[in-house]
């Protein structure tokens, strides 16, 4: 039996039918799937235009750019830009101004959709709707409207914040002017822009929790916090883990539009990021090459960062991306 199945495996003719049997089987799963692939392939198709194509860009990095010559034909310059960057002197606060506002953002704004759908999953359905659209609301608001908003909430004369303030006896504060309060500006912003939006993942996660669970915690007496501690936070662990790595690999990527469009003369030294020196330097003064270098040295430095949480997440917890 095993020198008959040794002939077969050695079978040219029987190794090209067991392929064309693969090919096949390949070909018909893809045709009963076949709407599913079509649903698929806007996003496949915006994947390759918007994130795949624009990876030949990054040759600018290692180029003296000439539009004239165009990307290939302008003559190479090796790790000048980078050397420029590295050895400049904004590399340090650029850096730390936005690893600092990226984890502040992830220690705060991380964990507050988490809470904000375990408790709201305790709600009555009615009231339960009524409060996830006022706080999905916001997210459809512009970045320009947003920080137009901030702009008249916060105005140190007319702004009702600081009306609050004086009239608990405290001085009026310029917030968007401030360096000091620019993070705390940016991050507490984008909590309440962005809260019912992360919360509904975490929504859709709870309600595969089986309703015979909480029915055996309160038949044994337990409390709501304690059903949500012993049976919510565990059925949503998987999700949580999954999404944090996904926030930790963008962690040196903040949302440099609302930082540019928050930054004033007063509070540079805070809100100049690396997004927004690359959209200076690469866009507004044409220097293509170095906005590229500085663009690309971001990136790679969430590409380690990715790399790294997802094997600590795949050792501790069994929970990864691959």
């Amino acid at each position: 039996m095993s020198s008959s199945n040794a002939r077969f495996n050695h079978d040219p003719h029987w190794q090209l039918e067991k392929k064309k049997t693969n090919f096949q089987t390949a070909r018909e799963s893809f045709w009963k799937s076949r709407q599913l692939y079509l649903l698929l392939l806007p996003a496949l198709i915006y994947l390759i235009v918007f994130q795949y194509i624009p990876m030949y860009g990054a040759f600018l990095a290692f180029k003296d750019f000439d539009p004239s010559l165009g990307i290939l034909g302008s003559p190479w310059a090796g790790m000048k830009y980078f050397e420029m960057f590295f050895g400049g002197p904004n590399f340090g606060s650029l850096l730390s101004n936005t690893l600092l506002l990226s984890m502040y953002s992830l220690l705060i704004g991380f964990p507050i959709p988490i809470i904000f759908a375990l408790f709201l999953n305790q709600l009555r359905p009615g009231v339960k709707r009524f409060v996830q659209t006022v706080t999905y609301a916001p997210f459809f608001i512009s970045m320009v409207v947003l920080v137009s908003m901030l702009g008249i909430f916060l105005q140190p004369e007319t702004g009702f914040i600081n009306n609050i303030i004086v009239a608990l006896g405290g001085d009026q504060i310029n917030f968007m002017a401030s360096a000091e309060w620019f993070r705390t500006v940016f991050i507490t912003s984008g909590i309440w822009q962005t809260m019912g939006f992360n919360a509904i993942i975490y929504l859709a996660a709870l309600s595969s929790v089986s309703p015979e669970l909480h029915e055996s915690a309160i038949v044994d007496g337990a409390s709501k916090l304690r059903r949500i501690w012993h049976i919510d936070l565990p059925s949503i662990l998987p999700t949580i883990i999954i999404l944090l790595i996904l926030a930790v690999g963008n962690l040196a990527t903040v949302d440099w539009q609302k930082a540019l469009l928050m930054q004033q003369g007063m509070n540079l030294s805070t809100s100049e990021l690396i997004q927004t020196y690359v959209y200076k330097a690469g866009v507004i003064n044409s220097n293509f090459s170095f906005g590229t270098a500085v663009g690309l040295f971001n990136s790679v430095i969430n590409f380690v960062l990715l790399i790294a949480v997802n094997f600590i997440a795949r050792k501790t917890s069994g929970n990864s991306l691959w």
